[in-house]
C-alpha cells in the first residue's frame, strides 16, 4: 500500500471527546444501517454513469452521491462510495474504469450513508478506509439524528475508517498525490476534501451540492456557518466563522480557475461556482440570523421565504431552511 504523510500534529477538536463519550455509552438495539432521509436513493444500479473528468480520474454518478475513482500503485483509490444498495455495482465499475484488481484505499468525506455505503464491501475485502477522526467516532457509535427522527446503528468494524487524521495529509499515487484535509463543521463535523493535485481535481463531498440544496446534519455537528457579519456579545464584536461557508472558503483557497471541482451531488463545478455559492449562503445566513434574533420559530422562518431568489435553481427550500436555521441555535448568541 502507498505510504501516508500526515500532518496530524494539531490537538483533537473540542467536539471529539463528546464522541468518545458516546463510544463508551451502551450501544443498544438500533435500526439497520441504510439511506438517510436527506438524499434520495439512486433508482437502480443500472443508472450508474462514468465519465473521465481528467487524465486518470473518473467520476461515477448515480450512486447516491458522487464517487471519484483513480488508479494508485496498489489498486484503485476511491473518494466516497455511494449508498450501500449500489456498492457492488460501484465497485465493479470503478475497477473496470481504473483497470485495477482491487480497491486499495477508500476516502470517506463524512459518516453519512450516502458517502459510506461501500465501506462494508471494500473494508471487508481488505481495502483501507481513510477519514477524519470525527467520522470514525460517529461510525463507531449509535447515532440518533434528531431531524430525521432516526437511529443509525454502529457500523461493523471492517466498515469503519482504519486511518484517520485531524488536520491534513497526503497519499502518493505514482505520478499523482491525493492531498486531503478537514473542512471542520460543514454538513457534519467530520467533513473532508480530497485534492488530486496534478490532475487539478478537488473532491468536496457533502459540504458542496450542485444538485439541489445540501443537507446540513446539525445532529452530528453541521451548520451553515459564517454570516458575513460579526455578532455582538457583551459589546465585543466576534466574527462568526466556520460551517458550510467556512468550508467553501477553504475550498476556494485550494482551487484555481482551472480546477475541476466535484461536489457531493450533481455535475462538476468551477471555482467561480463555489464563489457564487458562498455569496448565496452568506446572504441566507444573514437573513436566518436576523430571524433568530427576532425570536422567530422554525415554521415562521420557513414561511418567510428567505431563499426565494435561489429556489428556481436550487429547488424546494423547506428542508434546507429548517436545517440551516436550527443549525444556528448552538452557535449564535443574541445581541447583548
Amino acid at each position: 500500500m502507498g505510504g501516508f504523510n500526515n500532518k496530524d500534529n494539531l490537538r483533537p477538536l473540542a467536539a471529539a471527546p463528546d464522541r468518545r463519550a458516546l463510544l463508551a455509552a451502551g450501544l443498544g438495539g438500533a435500526l439497520t444501517f441504510g439511506l438517510g432521509a436527506g438524499r434520495a436513493l439512486a433508482a437502480s444500479a443500472s443508472n450508474l454513469t462514468a465519465v473521465d473528468i481528467a487524465d486518470g480520474v473518473t467520476l461515477i454518478g448515480g450512486a447516491g452521491a458522487n464517487v471519484v475513482a483513480v488508479r494508485g500503485p496498489d489498486g484503485a483509490v476511491l473518494v466516497d462510495g455511494g449508498v450501500a444498495e449500489n456498492a457492488a455495482a460501484v465497485l465493479d465499475l470503478a475497477l473496470t474504469r481504473t483497470k485495477a484488481r482491487k480497491v486499495d484505499t477508500l476516502f470517506n468525506t463524512s459518516w453519512r450513508p450516502e458517502h459510506t455505503g461501500a465501506n462494508d464491501l471494500i473494508g471487508g475485502q481488505g481495502g483501507r478506509i481513510v477519514a477524519h477522526e470525527n467520522t470514525k467516532l460517529w461510525m463507531g457509535t449509535e447515532i440518533w439524528v434528531r431531524w430525521e427522527d432516526r437511529t443509525y446503528a454502529p457500523r461493523a468494524k471492517a466498515a469503519r475508517p482504519a486511518k484517520t487524521f485531524y488536520a491534513s495529509g497526503s497519499l502518493p499515487l505514482d505520478k499523482e498525490t491525493a492531498e486531503y484535509g478537514y473542512l471542520m463543521q460543514a454538513h457534519t463535523d467530520g467533513d473532508a476534501y480530497v485534492f488530486f493535485r496534478k490532475a487539478n481535481v478537488l473532491v468536496c463531498g457533502g459540504a458542496v451540492s450542485n444538485q439541489g440544496w445540501p443537507t446540513i446534519d446539525w445532529s452530528t455537528g453541521g451548520w451553515i456557518g459564517s454570516t458575513g457579519r460579526a455578532q455582538t456579545l457583551n459589546v465585543i464584536e466576534i466574527p462568526t466563522y466556520g460551517g458550510m461557508n467556512g468550508a467553501l472558503q477553504t475550498l476556494i483557497g485550494l482551487a484555481d480557475d482551472k480546477t475541476i471541482i466535484v461536489p457531493g451531488w450533481g455535475p462538476v463545478m468551477t471555482r467561480a461556482d463555489l464563489k457564487a455559492q458562498s455569496a448565496m449562503y452568506t446572504t441566507i445566513a444573514d437573513r436566518l440570523r436576523d430571524e433568530l434574533y427576532k425570536g422567530k420559530g422554525t415554521s415562521e422562518v420557513v414561511a418567510a421565504g428567505l431563499t426565494r431568489e435561489f429556489d428556481a435553481r436550487m429547488g424546494d427550500p423547506k428542508q434546507f431552511t429548517t436545517l440551516a436555521f436550527q443549525s444556528l441555535w448552538g452557535h449564535l448568541t443574541p445581541d447583548a
